[in-house]
């Protein structure tokens, strides 16, 4: 009973945090009639990703360096998630956002974990999968996606949309392998993917 409590109460508060910043975003929304609400969640999920992801110190050069994301492929977001992580900060460190129209452009800048902490991974180069994850493997770089198969195929989170709702899937060992320390608040809201060579029992 004090377990399922619990996990009501982490969902909750997720929940509130994602309101909190989709109600600040509302003003950009309207002023970006491009933007839909599900990337407007979205970005909100981002923003809480990376409130609850601890990266290793050897990922930034100074106490107050931004967390880079990096968004590889066509971008969908418009102005959304500029809008959503302006002026909001994590420890003291605020976002950059860069993009990424090709894989090769990853690879240079994957040369220096310090130029990127997290990569989204839109559908358009879902194709070439299996290229972005061995450029990033073992890097401390959060890999985010939206298509069915990206947790499993390596990949650490996923968002996907049931029922009209955006859930999300986690990839542990992706994350561990790249020494990322993911919540326990973030798991247990989670569904886990286990990768096709675990021994683990594979999450429903």
């Amino acid at each position: 009973m004090q377990a399922r409590q619990k996990t009501m109460s982490l969902k909750v508060g997720l929940m509130l945090l994602l309101v909190v910043f989709a109600a600040s975003a509302t003003d950009a929304h309207a002023q970006d009639t491009e933007a839909s609400s599900e990337y407007l969640i979205k970005a909100g999920f981002i923003y809480n990703f990376a409130s609850l992801v601890q990266w290793p110190s050897t990922s930034f050069s100074q106490a107050d360096s931004p967390i880079v994301i990096a968004v590889l492929g066509e971008d969908h977001f418009g102005t959304t998630l500029d809008h959503v992580l302006q002026g909001k900060k994590i420890d003291g460190r605020p976002f950059v956002i860069k993009h990424l129209r090709s894989v090769s452009e990853l690879v240079k800048s994957a040369g220096n974990p310090r130029d990127c902490q997290i990569l989204y991974v839109t559908a358009s180069a879902m194709s070439h999968l299996s290229e972005v994850i061995l450029s990033v493997r073992a890097l401390p770089i959060l890999t985010i996606g939206d298509t069915p198969g990206f947790a499993k195929s390596g990949g650490m989170i996923n968002l996907i949309l049931e029922n009209n709702r955006v859930r999300f899937e986690v990839n542990v060992k992706a994350a561990k392998d790249a020494d990322l320390n993911i919540s326990s608040r973030l798991l247990a809201l989670a569904r886990i993917v286990q990768p096709p060579d675990s021994d683990g029992r594979k999450a429903e």
